[in-house]
């Protein structure tokens, strides 16, 4: 029994990885004020330039860095069409999803299955690495100029721009910083947790980043609970097939994501934590 608590608790870690790299990123996105639903597309498409990449070159570490590069520009790509063109911020991440899960499949069909030579070393140092990237982004939300300017630009733009702050330069670099996380988590998929490329690999892992933001209540710290948590949901879904048909063990963590998304949005139209302006577009000189 304690053999089997202690390897939940391992593999919820390992799988919790991605997912909190992800989830901070999303935070930093939406702590500027700009919502994200394309963290499954960043990540599937970070997962597979990491994967052809490091197979390309033996190396994983320049692996992880292409997949950073995906992620941001797919969120660049988010951001210019929801702050500069000011479109809807949801219809926007959703076809970024798409668009992700679409042409990775499209590029990778050459790499399908093929086994990683050289995957990522100490896996457990990039499992540490994560935890310490939670800190270090809490400590500058809270406790840093650069901080409150972010929060500021989600909370009250108007206000942070009579200050002589330019609203869209934090919410571009923001989105663009959360994309590059989620590029990050994906790539960590395919060099490291499963080393291979398979086609839809991150199963819904964007989604489940997303609900773990709204979860922490957009703070990182939090967030490194939520995301180890679904990690040892995941992981559980496997073992207990053994005694339990495989089917709603599947779906375990995706309904328990509808159950925290339920239970965080109960009090009425805004999630309590979330930044006042989320959502919506600034336009300079509009109230």
């Amino acid at each position: 029994m304690e053999e089997w608590v202690v390897n939940t608790f391992i593999r919820g870690l390992a799988l919790g990885t991605p997912l909190l790299w992800a989830a901070l990123g999303e935070i930093y996105a939406e702590r500027s004020g700009v919502v994200n639903l394309g963290v499954e597309g960043m990540m599937i498409l970070g997962a597979f330039s990491a994967f052809a990449l490091a197979q390309t070159t033996a190396n994983p570490l320049l692996g992880l860095l292409i997949a950073a590069g995906a992620g941001a520009a797919a969120a660049l790509l988010h951001a210019f069409v929801t702050i500069t063109l000011r479109a809807n911020q949801y219809v926007s991440g959703l076809a970024l999803t798409m668009l992700g899960l679409g042409l990775s499949a499209l590029l990778g069909r050459r790499w399908e299955g093929l086994p990683l030579l050289d995957t990522l070393p100490e896996v457990s140092a990039f499992t540490y690495l994560s935890l310490l990237l939670a800190v270090l982004l809490w400590f500058v939300l809270y406790h840093t100029r650069w901080g409150i300017v972010i929060r500021s630009a989600g909370e009250a733009p108007a206000a942070v721009d009579t200050l002589g702050v330019n609203v869209a330069l934090v919410r571009y670099l923001a989105v663009i910083f959360g994309g590059a996380l989620a590029g990050v988590g994906g790539g960590f998929l395919s060099v490291a947790y499963r080393p291979s490329w398979t086609e839809g690999m991150t199963n819904g892992l964007g989604w489940i980043a997303i609900a773990i933001a709204i979860f922490a209540s957009w703070d990182p710290l939090r967030a490194v609970a939520g995301a180890f948590l679904f990690g040892a949901l995941f992981h559980l879904s496997f073992r207990l097939q053994t005694w339990v048909a495989p089917e709603p063990l599947q779906m375990m963590p995706f309904a328990f994501t509808i159950v925290v998304l339920a239970l965080t949005a109960r009090r009425g139209g805004r999630a309590q934590g979330a930044p006042a302006a989320l959502g919506l577009p600034y336009v300079r000189g509009e109230r």
